[in-house]
């Protein structure tokens, strides 16, 4: 079944706490180590869509299974071009060209909106589907900070990728 993309409504907070809190359990893309709960995924939800930027969801009739939004780089005021995208599938449908779909109406949407940079922060160097994922999009990779963080009992690295939207 094909997914469609549309914007996130509040409904969509259970779900989308549901995904995220298996990528913080399992995965190294977040760094993260407890799971937020359904109040403050509203809450960073609300900051997000109140402060106008995109946040997307993938759907198919059995529900949501994958989200994306975009936010701040940074809060000081230089960096009000500048956006940052994070994007979260349900573990059974990574590999399926949704995450791409999300990523390329992000692209589209940050460009609408006048933005002229987007930056992804990808947790873990060994994250290779996620590099890629952004690299297909027209990202460059900008460099890489080294053993930023402490997760699962290993350091980590943080991947930083660049597009210019212009």
């Amino acid at each position: 079944m094909t997914p469609s993309l549309r914007t996130a409504t509040t409904d969509d907070i259970p779900a989308l706490q549901n995904i995220y809190a298996h990528h913080v359990l399992h995965g190294t893309g977040t760094f993260e180590t407890e799971p937020p709960n359904v109040g403050v995924m509203q809450d960073r939800f609300s900051e997000i869509t109140r402060s106008g930027y995109p946040y997307l969801v993938a759907e198919t009739d059995e529900g949501v299974f994958g989200f994306g939004y975009l936010g701040p780089f940074r809060t000081r005021p230089a960096y009000r071009h500048t956006v940052e995208d994070s994007i979260y599938l349900h573990p059974d449908k990574r590999g399926q060209g949704v995450g791409s779909k999300l990523l390329v109406a992000l692209i589209n949407e940050a460009k609408q909106k006048g933005f002229t940079q987007m930056i992804a922060l990808i947790g873990d160097s060994a994250n290779r589907a996620s590099v890629s994922l952004h690299a297909r999009c027209g990202f460059e990779s900008t460099g890489t900070m080294r053993q930023d963080g402490f997760k699962f009992d290993r350091w980590l690295d943080v991947v930083i990728m660049q597009r210019s939207l212009q």
